[in-house]
């Protein structure tokens, strides 16, 4: 039986989502043990892969679970007890046995939170903490980044893709109570370009921005800390 299952993770501690040979301190890592102290040894699909100190709302998932394990309640309430706490599944489904967490999946949703008053210690993870943003040019400059276009000036080196164009359908500024919130929807995302984009909003004017995008010159940009940054939902 193929089911798709939906985390949600603090991903301070942890070397990314995907699983690495050279250690298990990875959001996948645990949850593969779980699940093979539970007898399901098959490999876990994800959407996509978060980098070090990403968190997610809405990462989704899939596996093919043995005959004995039927009962998708007592699975999700025992692989959460055994789970480090700082991750948890939301809720287990099955699915057809063509579903693919990641080719099957239309859209992302990444948030990326910023607060501009001064830092404390117990936000510091999950927020990043800017008390000089330019939050009206930020609100104008995000539109930039709506439609398709050629991101190789918004990606991490060392990323093996067969393409590096995107459709990004809205991209756009809100404020929610003390947060400001940059809300990005695409059909993917290259390896830390969402960090680079926010990067660019904090670090670049409107015509380096479209410089950038069109290829027509390259600007030398910081990634956006990991912190601020959440997967929020997968759409199929």
């Amino acid at each position: 039986m193929k089911v798709a299952f939906t985390l949600a993770y603090n991903g301070t501690h942890f070397l990314g989502s995907q699983t690495q040979q050279e250690t298990s301190n990875t959001i996948l890592g645990n949850v593969t043990q779980v699940l093979n102290q539970l007898g399901i040894n098959d490999k876990v699909i994800a959407s996509g892969r978060t980098d070090k100190g990403v968190h997610a709302t809405g990462q989704v998932c899939h596996i093919s679970l043995p005959k004995y394990w039927r009962d998708l309640a007592k699975l999700k309430r025992v692989v959460n007890q055994m789970l480090p706490s700082s991750i948890i599944i939301k809720k287990i489904v099955t699915v057809d046995d063509s579903f693919h967490a990641r080719y099957s999946a239309k859209k992302r949703v990444y948030r990326y939170i910023i607060k501009t008053e001064e830092s404390n210690p117990f936000e510091s993870d999950f927020v990043t903490f800017l008390p000089n943003a330019a939050l009206a040019e930020i609100k104008q400059n995000i539109k930039l980044f709506e439609g398709e276009y050629d991101f190789s000036g918004f990606m991490k080196t060392g990323s093996d893709i067969n393409s590096t164009q995107r459709v990004i359908y809205r991209a756009f500024y809100y404020r929610y109570k003390d947060c400001h919130i940059l809300y990005f929807e695409a059909n993917g995302f290259l390896r830390s370009q969402i960090r680079l984009m926010v990067g660019a909003l904090l670090q670049l004017k409107k015509q380096e921005i479209q410089e950038q995008l069109s290829l027509k010159k390259e600007h030398k940009i910081r990634p956006a800390p990991p912190n601020g940054l959440y997967l929020a939902k997968i759409r199929y």
